[in-house]
């Protein structure tokens, strides 16, 4: 179902109309694709609809759609945002069920709420989507982003929600989001970068001593046993890799949270319609898979999503997850590793602490007050333990 807000006008030469769809499919792969830069994975049409047409990411679940799409006098898609109703706090990671418990016990009412976000996906990407020739200047850019922003504002006024988030958006959309009156929460996690390496043992070299000897001797114990690791991509994934996979993800997925979020139909649909942006890492044992590493890639960064494992071995999991992903970042000249969430045992392993942004707009008065200082207060924590984990670099200290 399509519904139309009032036209919106960002300025004497701009003007388009906003639309709100309730599932992908209502909008061809193609243009909203366009909208896409650097191939981002996890706002492709393919990776989103993927979401929805497996079950894991619906109405049922939790996740209803309000994607915005903004179409000019030709009906040609110009931005575009996801975006969902939705009436739980799953699937985020970016945490605010204290501020829901708060102001359920204060009178309120906090969900329904808004959520400008992947599901199931903390990672870093574009959120306000623009057609790429859309904007002729930067300040056309800026316009048609605040375009999209107060959409979704409007959207979760209009509805009646208590609020708006934005999570895991790119740096360049924090300064928007704050001019819009979202406000700002910082969170931490732990990036590669590739400072022009020819080699694993080149990033090495980066190391202080007593790292690199750390690391070589996680690397070659996580394969005393005869394990073998492949990097699987493309049509070399095949259906029984990804029910392997799958065996695997529901392993770990039931022992951190109770219940898989993706279902097992969501990774045949990736591997069909986005197999040359997975990245699919197999360990055998005698030619038997036992551990698997999912990640995808944009045109510059590699991104970590979901292990999982049906035999304990040490250090297995830095391997699959951390080294091999640095090995393959190398290999294809991609500039970044994006881990996923929370550890700070990647550290160690040149993984460095990088703040995370989301945007919060809350549309009663009292209680955005109490979070705006619990932010404050929140943020100069954060920004503290950034600092202090950073002066424990694992790299050289004449490293540049």
């Amino acid at each position: 179902m399509t519904a139309s807000p009032p036209p919106v006008e960002a300025g004497p030469e701009l003007a388009f109309e906003a639309h709100i769809l309730t599932s992908l499919s209502e909008v061809k792969a193609e243009a909203w694709d366009a909208c896409v830069p650097d191939r981002h994975p996890f706002v492709r049409h393919a990776f989103l609809s993927a979401l929805e047409e497996s079950g894991s990411a619906t109405p049922e679940s939790g996740w209803l759609g309000q994607h915005v799409v903004l179409k000019d006098s030709q009906d040609t898609i110009l931005g575009a945002v996801p975006m969902y109703l939705k009436n739980h706090s799953q699937g985020e990671y970016v945490f605010d069920h204290g501020w829901a418990d708060a102001f359920e016990r204060a009178g309120g009412r906090y969900y329904p709420k808004m959520q400008v976000s992947v599901p199931f996906t903390p990672a870093t990407g574009p959120r306000l989507l623009l057609r790429a020739g859309a904007a002729a200047n930067n300040e056309e850019t800026a316009a048609l982003q605040g375009a999209l922003l107060s959409t979704c504002i409007q959207c979760t006024d209009k509805i009646g929600a208590s609020s708006l988030h934005m999570t895991f958006p790119n740096e360049g959309e924090v300064e928007l989001m704050q001019k819009a009156g979202l406000l700002l929460r910082t969170g931490i996690q732990f990036h590669w970068d590739n400072d022009d390496y020819d080699s694993f043992n080149n990033f090495l070299e980066s190391l202080a001593s007593r790292k690199r000897k750390q690391i070589r001797r996680e690397r070659r114990e996580a394969l005393t046993a005869g394990l073998s690791i492949r990097a699987l991509s493309g049509d070399d994934i095949q259906e029984h890799h990804w029910d392997a996979f799958f065996h695997f993800y529901q392993e770990t997925s039931s022992r951190k949270w109770g219940m898989p979020y993706l279902t097992r139909e969501f990774f045949s649909l990736l591997g069909q319609n986005m197999g040359d942006q997975v990245v699919l890492m197999i360990a055998e044992n005698a030619g038997r898979p036992i551990a698997g590493a999912l990640n995808l890639m944009s045109n510059h960064t590699l991104y970590g999503r979901n292990w999982g494992a049906v035999e304990y071995h040490k250090f297995l999991h830095f391997e699959l997850c951390y080294y091999q992903a640095i090995d393959y970042a190398i290999a294809h000249g991609l500039k970044r590793v994006e881990a996923g969430a929370q550890g700070e045992h990647k550290l160690l392993r040149g993984y460095m602490p990088c703040p995370t942004y989301s945007g919060h707009w809350i549309a009663n008065p009292s209680f955005r007050g109490a979070i705006e200082d619990y932010l404050q207060r929140e943020t100069r924590q954060v920004n503290w333990e950034i600092n202090a984990l950073g002066s424990h670099s694992p790299f050289r200290k004449d490293t540049p």
